[in-house]
């Protein structure tokens, strides 16, 4: 059979191949190479906004916060306030199948800023 016609037939039964699905469940529906900060869900779970997160929001143009939907919104709203201000979108990602120990992603909406770190390492850190 000719491989682009099973390639079809295989999207019409599975549905169209995804990039690198383990990568996105852990950053929460996003690449890795567009991330500039991401915090646990414990970091998020902190009273104040980290202001690794506050930093990055004032200097991004074209971004995205993605908040995992696990966490309740009363942890959450804070860091959706931040969002506002600096009038940037964002996202409560609600991905019951996979579970991810991240809280909070902060990323560029298309480009790839490939940061060699986007972990805020505290006492609150822990990615297991």
């Amino acid at each position: 059979m000719n491989e682009d016609i099973k390639r079809v037939l295989d999207a019409g039964i599975h549905g169209t191949p995804e990039l690198k699905p383990a990568e996105k469940a852990l950053y929460l529906s996003t690449f890795r190479e567009r991330v500039l900060v991401a915090l646990t869900k414990r970091q998020v779970a902190q009273k104040a906004v980290y202001k690794e997160v506050k930093q990055e929001l004032k200097g991004i143009r074209n971004g995205i916060l993605y908040l995992n939907g696990d966490l309740p919104y009363s942890m959450l709203s804070k860091y959706i306030k931040e969002a506002s201000k600096a009038s940037l979108s964002f996202e409560i990602v609600n991905d019951k199948e996979t579970d991810t120990p991240l809280g909070l992603v902060l990323a560029s909406k298309q480009d790839a800023v490939e940061r060699e770190e986007v972990f805020v390492h505290d006492d609150f850190f822990q990615l297991d």
